[in-house]
């Protein structure tokens, strides 16, 4: 196996950008998630996981947004950039299966998430600081897709490993080692339960509702006591840092 893409986010939930390399510390990669929007109301963090909101961050370059003012016009109501979560920082993350009954404009349920709980204090992930997806998972969630194919940049991964194996590779990885280049390893935590995010647009890329239906049809995975759940890709700590290339060989442990 080898690292085929590295992606870093900015600003949570806006649009990412690739890097050739990167340092990785316990909080990810350099520069990823380094600040969110807060709603000055609720006290909560903007995340597109609640579409009626706040898809439209996934509109904005997270390397070069716009300041407060612009980002509170846009969404018609008062948002700071922030760059340190309130304690106890809340998302709301509308029911994924309604958001598909429903559309993108309704109404809908949601759970309340502490962001970070898999992750150092004062970070914005919404679990782990690394998520992971493989070649391997984006080729079968495109095979078995009406469409024909899945874009990886919709599942907003900061790793892309280039599997050879067939079908969801890394649903195997939990709770394992993986080395990339040499210096870093990652311990493996758990598989990546999707949310309505990925079948949103993403700056030039239409509404995809795929992206979702095919992995909630096809690959549903225990996750902690949830039971199984839509799974694409898989959330990783940090267990030794270091420098990690493009094309650097991603070796798996145990």
């Amino acid at each position: 196996m080898r690292l085929d893409v590295l992606r870093r986010y900015p600003v949570k939930s806006m649009l990412g950008e690739e890097v050739a390399e990167s340092e990785v510390t316990e909080r990810g990669l350099g520069g990823d998630r380094a600040r969110a929007v807060l709603d000055v109301a609720t006290g909560r963090i903007a995340s597109a996981k609640n579409p009626r909101l706040w898809r439209d961050l996934l509109t904005i370059e997270g390397a070069a947004p716009p300041g407060d003012a612009e980002l509170s016009e846009l969404f018609g109501r008062e948002v700071r950039l922030i760059d340190v979560p309130p304690e106890g920082a809340q998302l709301e993350r509308s029911v994924p299966e309604r958001v598909l009954a429903e559309g993108i404009e309704a109404e809908v349920p949601h759970t309340m998430t502490t962001i970070g709980t898999g992750s150092p204090a004062g970070t914005f992930f919404d679990f782990a600081p690394l998520h992971l997806i493989s070649t391997s998972t984006i080729e079968r969630i495109g095979a078995l897709s009406p469409r024909g194919r899945v874009e990886a940049l919709r599942y907003r991964p900061n790793l892309v490993i280039a599997t050879e194996t067939e079908g969801f590779a890394e649903n195997d990885w939990a709770g394992r080692e993986l080395r990339v280049g040499d210096e870093v390893a990652l311990h493996v935590i758990v598989a990546s339960p999707r949310c309505a995010v990925p079948t949103l647009a993403h700056g030039a890329l239409e509404r995809d509702t795929e992206a979702l239906r095919t992995v909630a049809r096809h690959n549903r995975v225990p996750v902690f006591d949830m039971g199984p759940q839509a799974c694409a890709g898989v959330y990783a700590r940090v267990l030794r840092p270091g420098r990690i290339r493009k094309g650097d060989q991603v070796t798996l442990v145990g």
